[in-house]
This record gives structure tokens, C-alpha cells and sequence, in this order.
């Protein structure tokens, strides 16, 4: 690096190029529209394709990959833009919530979710609510389905249709405290703009979550283990279990619910007056 050139702009090198992204990104800041950061985009265009794959198997048929595609590519060059190579954090995890968030922006914009699957989506979550409340655990699949008037098969058909709207539950959009609303993907700590409150509150959010996965079934647990965490495909998780990929995408559907449901019950019941002492 010529030592005349500012922190914030820069030309790589050869031996800067051949490095991994991740030492690259957290020693310098690059300035936007400059070579560097041209170059930043091409080493992490993996990102990119590697979020799209895992949300494109969500969407209906009808919904544009390039689309999606175009929209990453621009959470990828937010992420660069806006990634603090002081604060420690890792650039890859900070990009990968960055493209899926700007994803998940334009899915909402494009409004491909039909209005029948958000409502048949509630329906599901609000018996799953009501039989938690009777039973005081978490609904088997055989008392949801017969709480729906539903066959086995027929309540894993109607899991496989609400899918789409079940995979943004934990994206949608919630109220803040001043009234406005943001979605889940921005409660992911952000190492730039971050505050005290904020982190405060995103801790809490991943406080419930975790309460609500000690509860679930341990099917649940484990395919949301391996899906979020292990970063397997479902696919590959179906193949673990020696059972169809529908099968997991099933499982997957439900155990979203299930934690939509209890982060709704939570939200409500922190929003409720609470009664003065007598």
C-alpha cells in the first residue's frame, strides 16, 4: 500500500488480491466507486449466490432469480460500504445479513406472497396458539391437523402452501418503540450504527428465541439447528433423516410458526398495561 494513499482509499496489490476477503475487508475501509471496492464485490459474489440458493427453494415459481440476484448484489455493496473493519466483527456474517436483508426488502416490494397464503398462514399460527394456551406446550402435528378439521396428509399439503409466508415470519415487520416499524433482519447487530438500546433489544429478541427452540419438538430443533446454524440445505438435512425434502420443508414450516407465535405472545404481553399496585 503506497503510503501517501488515505485509510479510505487504496489500491490492492497483487498479494492484496490473492489474501481472503476477511483479513482484506478488516484492515481497510474502501472508497466508494474505486477499483478496490470493485474488487471486494467480485471476491463475495459467493455470498451472494450462496444466499439466493438457500432463499430461491422459498420462492413460487413465478418470482425472478435475477431479480433476487440484483437485489443481493446491492445488500453486498450496502454490507462493503457500511462494514466498520474496527469493531471486530466478521465481514462475511456482517454482508450475509446485509444481501439477505435487502432480499428479503424487494420480496416485499414485489408483494409475492398472495394475500390467500398470509391468510391461511394466521389461521395455522392462531389454532397453534389457542392449543398451547389449553395444553400448556407446543401442539403436536396430529392436534393441529385435527384442530383444522384436517387429515394428515391434508395438513402437510396446506404446511407446503403457507411455506412462502411461514419463511418471512421472522421477517416481518414489527413495531419499534417510537411507533415505527422495522423488520427482524435489521434487529441483527449492526457493528456500524449499533446503540446501547438497540443491541439491548436485539439481545432480548434473541433471548425469547432462544426460550421458545428449548421448547420445540426435538424435530424442530434439530432441522432449524442444522438449517441456521449448520448451514445445510434442507435438502441435505432430508438426506441426514433418511426422509423427504418436502418432509423437512414441513417440519421447517411448522417450527417457524411456532416461534412467530410465541414472539406474538410475547410482543402482546410486554405491550399490555400492567396493573398498579394496589
Amino acid at each position: 500500500m503506497n503510503p501517501n494513499t488515505s485509510p479510505t482509499e487504496f489500491e490492492l496489490t497483487e498479494a492484496d488480491a490473492a489474501e481472503s476477503i476477511r483479513p482484506l475487508a478488516q484492515r481497510y475501509k474502501v472508497a466508494p466507486g474505486s477499483p478496490a471496492e470493485s474488487q471486494l464485490v467480485e471476491a463475495n459474489l459467493h455470498l451472494v449466490k450462496h444466499v439466493v440458493g438457500r432463499l430461491m427453494m422459498s420462492l413460487p415459481p413465478h418470482v425472478d432469480v435475477q431479480d433476487i440476484y440484483s437485489a443481493g448484489l446491492v445488500g453486498l455493496l450496502q454490507g462493503i460500504r457500511q462494514f466498520d473493519p474496527q469493531a471486530g466483527s466478521s465481514f462475511e456474517s456482517y454482508a450475509r445479513v446485509r444481501i439477505r436483508g435487502a432480499i428479503l426488502d424487494e420480496m416485499r416490494r414485489m408483494d409475492w406472497v398472495p394475500r390467500s397464503v398470509h391468510e391461511k398462514a394466521r389461521k395455522v399460527q392462531q389454532v397453534m396458539e389457542r392449543l398451547e394456551q389449553i395444553n400448556g406446550r407446543t401442539p403436536t402435528d396430529n392436534e393441529v391437523a385435527d384442530a383444522l378439521d384436517l387429515s394428515m396428509t391434508e395438513y402437510q399439503d396446506l404446511l407446503a402452501q403457507i411455506r412462502p409466508a411461514a419463511f418471512l415470519c421472522l421477517d416481518a415487520a414489527v413495531s419499534s418503540e417510537d411507533g415505527s416499524e422495522m423488520c427482524r433482519h435489521e434487529t441483527v447487530p449492526d457493528v456500524v450504527h449499533a446503540t446501547p438500546d438497540m443491541n439491548a433489544d436485539r439481545n432480548e429478541l434473541a433471548r425469547i428465541i432462544g426460550e421458545r427452540l428449548e421448547r420445540l419438538p426435538e424435530m424442530q430443533r434439530k432441522v432449524l439447528a442444522l438449517y441456521y446454524f449448520e448451514d445445510m440445505r434442507l435438502r441435505e438435512i432430508a438426506e441426514a433423516f433418511g426422509v423427504t425434502e418436502s418432509r423437512i420443508c414441513q417440519i421447517h414450516s411448522q417450527a417457524i410458526l411456532n416461534i412467530k407465535n410465541y414472539l406474538a405472545q410475547k410482543t402482546e404481553l410486554n405491550s399490555a398495561p400492567k396493573r398498579r399496585a394496589a
